[in-house]
């Protein structure tokens, strides 16, 4: 079958919704200054969707340094991969900064934080290597681990019991192809909010030889005393042998990095495909990311104004009978049972009847049945925000329950389009 014909029948498990939900469900338009409160077909929502933690996104200081840098550099300066003609004293600043903050010897600067991922398990891993990795890692992890050639290994969600089990399978196999064991989880699991169990397995240790690879990208900035991050959160960060995050969360930004050992930082340096061949990180984005860091580091109330809406929207939904499973991070989860026209009829109704934006979440991501709204609290909202969606989505989940969203088919929304 020609290329171009299967695709025009096989439109894959999320594209093949794509006439009924382009531009609504799927690539939505927020527009507007970014804030807790945007634009959205033309009229205002309070918007839970927004991967901005500590409001840096709109912030004033932000916002200024990043146009001086544009001014003084425009937007293509370094030229360039870093091997070859990228490199500047910024760059090296801002790696120098970000291994400090995560109590690491050095940092390698990424252009972006999926890609990054992806390239650091091909470049540490060879074909003798074993990778044991959580069930629920994220799609990086795992289009990561198709790149490489070590044999894997998978072990359910935080299950430990069964990572124990694993870890004697890839050490045996490691053992016998004269490689190594790379473990590798996250601090903070997007979807659910919950934490992956660092503490339990850095204590692994002791009985096992193994690397330790985490991606916090959801918890760098928001986890820990300083916002170190979850490694900081459980007291292990030293026990992570390589710590990735990205820039696109906490620091609102482009790009991310991985910190390590110097030694395991220069080798990712000069064997990173995804950086070698890429042009360097723009000035513009290494000086903002710098500025970014820089308030991380020094206005707490940024990560104390988060946990205050994130601790009264969490609780106040619980108190109003929502299920929001087991987070322990900002990600805020609320499971719902529908099907997929209900889904969609329920984020129609908040959309349009309530203006609030949040995200849906359905099958085959969740199992079928399910319906997840994902909510993302930052440090530009507020308890007033937090009251009125609670109140919608009580009115909401009671509609979805005596079944006035259970129609026979989709909604047209082609007549919603702005």
């Amino acid at each position: 079958m020609d290329i171009f014909e299967r695709i025009t029948t096989d439109r894959g498990p999320i594209g093949q919704y794509q006439k009924a939900g382009h531009g609504y469900f799927a690539f939505p338009k927020l527009e507007g200054e970014i804030s807790s409160r945007m634009k959205f077909r033309g009229k205002e929502v309070l918007t839970w969707s927004l991967n901005n933690y500590l409001g840096l996104g709109n912030h004033p200081e932000v916002r200024k340094a990043d146009a001086d840098a544009a001014a003084e550099y425009g937007m293509a300066y370094p030229m360039g991969a870093r091997m070859m003609s990228g490199q500047t004293r910024k760059h090296e600043e801002l790696e120098k900064e970000l291994a400090k903050f995560v109590q690491k010897e050095d940092a390698f600067l990424l252009n972006y934080g999926y890609q990054g991922m992806t390239s650091i398990i091909d470049a540490v891993t060879t074909r003798n290597d074993v990778i044991v990795y959580d069930s629920e890692s994220h799609a990086c992890i795992l289009d990561g681990m198709r790149m490489s050639l070590a044999k894997r290994f998978v072990f359910p969600h935080n299950n430990m019991e069964n990572l124990h089990k694993q870890l004697e399978r890839a050490t045996k196999r490691a053992k016998q192809q004269g490689g190594g064991v790379l473990v590798i989880t996250e601090g903070v699991f997007g979807m659910a909010g919950d934490l992956g169990n660092l503490k339990a397995i850095a204590d692994l240790k002791d009985e096992f030889n193994f690397r330790l690879l985490v991606d916090d990208a959801h918890g760098f900035g928001t986890m820990g005393e300083t916002g170190m991050g979850t490694g900081e959160y459980y007291g292990v960060q030293d026990k992570i042998d390589l710590y990735f995050s990205t820039f696109a969360k906490s620091m609102a930004g482009i790009g991310g990095f991985v910190a390590s050992k110097g030694e395991v930082v220069d080798f990712l340096r000069y064997n990173m495909r995804s950086q070698t061949f890429a042009k360097s990180l723009p000035m513009p984005m290494v000086i903002g990311a710098l500025k970014r860091l820089e308030m991380l580091k020094t206005m707490p109330e940024l990560r104390e104004n988060l946990w205050n809406v994130v601790n009264a929207l969490q609780t106040g939904l619980k108190e109003n009978g929502f299920d929001i499973g087991v987070t322990e991070s900002p990600v805020t989860p609320v499971y719902m049972h529908g099907g997929l026209v209900e889904a969609t009829n329920l984020i129609l109704d908040l959309r349009e009847n309530y203006n609030i934006f949040c995200s849906m979440v359905i099958y085959p991501v969740i199992p079928k049945g399910d319906i997840l709204l994902r909510l993302i609290p930052t440090a530009m909202h507020n308890l007033d925000d937090v009251a009125e969606t609670i109140a919608a989505f009580k009115e909401c989940a009671a509609k979805l329950n005596s079944g006035e969203y259970k129609t026979e088919t989709f909604q047209d929304i082609s007549k919603l389009r702005v």
